[in-house]
C-alpha cells in the first residue's frame, strides 16, 4: 500500500508521525506533503520522515491566500507522481487533491469553527474522523473516536517523556517554571479572532515572574522580551512537549498547546477571542473535567493564577484528574493504522462509531471561516 499524508502545520506532523513510523515498518510506502510553515518541516526532518514541499507560507493571512493556487497546483503534481492508495490531511489541500487524482481520502478534523474548510472538503472524503466532543455533524461519512486528535502522540501508549529536558532548558531539578505560548493568528480560521495584546502579555509575565522562571514561545516571533523577567523558549520544537510536560503551568491565547497540557497533566488557562458560548467541544470538555481554564479577559488571567500559584496541591490534583480522564481515550495512533489499513472504509472498525449515534449533540453553529 502507498499512503499519502498531508502536514500543512506542526501540529499535523505530530498527529501523523507515530503512524507513518508504523506504516511504514511493516513494509507500506508512506509519503509525507508538507507545507514550509514555522517549523513543520523542521519537525519532519527531526522525525527523519519522507517528505515533499508542497509550499510555503508565513504566518500572516495574505501570505497563504496569494500562495494557494501555486500550493494546489505543486500537491496535486506530486501525488500524481506518487500515485497514492490512499490520502490522510486535514482539510481542503487533501481532499480536493485526492479528488483530483481520483484517491480516496480520510480527514481527521477537530476544529468546529473551520467552517468554511468543512464546506468545500467534506464531500469529497471517504471518510471523516473527529473527536467524541465534536458538535457539528458533517455529515453521513463522518465518524468519532474518545478522544482528542493529540491521543495520537501524548496518549500514555505512546508518549515518554524526556527525562533531561531540564538539564536541556538550563533549569534547575526543583526550578518551577510556566511556558507562555503566543499565537500569530494568522491562519485562515484566525480572521477576525485575537488573544493576548502587549499590555495583556507584560502584566501575565510580570505576575508569573513573582513565582516561577518564564519560559516565552512565540510563534510570529514578534513579542520582544526587553525589560521583561522572561526568556525565550529556544529548544528545537520537537522538544515542546517534553518541556510542556515537566512545566508547573502554561498560559495561553493558541489552542493545540492547551489540549497538550491538558492531556499531560499541567494545568493551562487559555485566553483568546474563541472563548465564548460558541467554543470548541474539546475546550469545554477538559475545563469540565477541571484540566483548563477558558477565560476571555486578561484579568480573568490573572485571578485564575494567584489560585494555581498558591496552591501547593495543583500538581497531584492535575496528574489525578488527567489520568482519569484518558482512561477510556483512544490510542489514535493505531485507529490512524487501523484506517489505513481498512484503505479508509471505517465502517466495521469497532474503535470509532457514526455521529450521532455515539452520544445526542448539540447542533453546532457556525462560528467563522476556517482553513486546513
Amino acid at each position: 500500500m502507498r499512503y499519502l499524508f498531508f502536514t500543512n502545520t506542526p501540529a499535523h506532523v505530530h498527529l501523523y508521525k507515530h503512524a507513518i513510523e508504523r506504516l511504514a515498518d511493516r513494509g507500506d510506502e508512506v509519503l509525507v506533503l508538507a507545507r514550509d510553515y514555522t517549523c513543520t518541516v523542521d519537525l519532519l526532518e527531526w522525525y527523519d520522515l519522507p517528505y515533499e514541499v508542497y509550499g510555503a507560507c508565513d504566518t500572516s493571512k495574505g501570505s497563504l491566500l496569494s500562495r494557494l493556487p501555486a500550493h494546489y497546483a505543486r500537491a496535486i503534481r506530486l501525488a500524481r507522481r506518487y500515485d497514492p492508495d490512499l490520502v490522510f490531511g486535514m482539510g481542503g489541500y487533501a481532499a480536493h487533491t485526492g479528488a483530483v487524482v481520483r484517491t480516496p481520502t480520510v480527514l481527521l478534523i477537530d476544529s468546529e469553527p473551520a467552517s468554511f474548510d468543512h464546506t468545500v472538503s467534506t464531500p469529497f472524503a471517504r471518510a471523516i474522523l473527529t473527536p467524541d466532543t465534536f458538535r457539528k455533524d458533517l455529515g453521513d461519512h463522518h465518524y468519532v473516536f474518545p478522544g482528542f486528535k493529540e491521543c495520537a502522540y501524548l496518549h500514555p501508549e505512546i508518549y515518554d517523556p524526556n527525562p533531561e529536558i531540564r538539564e536541556r532548558l538550563d533549569l534547575g531539578a526543583d526550578e518551577p517554571y510556566a511556558i507562555l505560548r503566543l499565537n500569530a493568528f494568522g491562519s485562515q480560521h484566525d480572521v477576525g479572532k485575537h488573544g493576548l495584546t502587549g499590555a495583556d502579555r507584560r502584566r501575565i509575565v510580570e505576575r508569573l515572574a513573582e513565582d516561577v522562571t518564564v519560559l516565552v514561545s512565540d510563534e510570529s516571533g514578534e513579542t520582544g522580551l526587553e525589560g521583561l523577567p522572561a526568556r525565550p523558549f529556544d529548544l528545537h520544537p520537537a522538544l515542546m512537549h517534553d518541556a510542556l510536560a515537566e512545566a508547573n503551568l502554561l498560559v495561553a491565547d493558541t489552542q493545540t498547546m492547551v489540549t497538550e497540557a491538558a492531556l499531560l497533566g499541567t494545568p493551562a488557562i487559555r485566553s483568546n477571542s474563541f472563548v465564548g458560548d460558541d467554543d470548541m467541544g474539546n475546550f469545554v470538555a477538559l475545563e469540565s473535567q477541571g484540566l483548563i481554564h477558558n477565560v476571555a479577559e486578561a484579568e480573568a488571567i490573572l485571578e485564575r493564577l494567584e489560585a494555581l500559584l498558591g496552591d501547593e496541591t495543583v500538581d497531584e490534583t492535575w496528574r489525578r484528574r488527567r489520568d482519569e480522564f484518558l482512561t477510556d481515550k483512544a490510542n489514535l495512533t493505531e485507529l490512524i493504522v487501523d484506517v489505513a489499513t481498512a484503505r479508509g472504509e471505517v465502517d466495521a472498525l469497532e474503535s470509532v462509531e457514526q455521529f450521532g449515534r455515539w452520544a445526542e449533540r448539540e447542533s453546532a453553529r457556525s462560528v467563522g471561516v476556517g482553513g486546513d
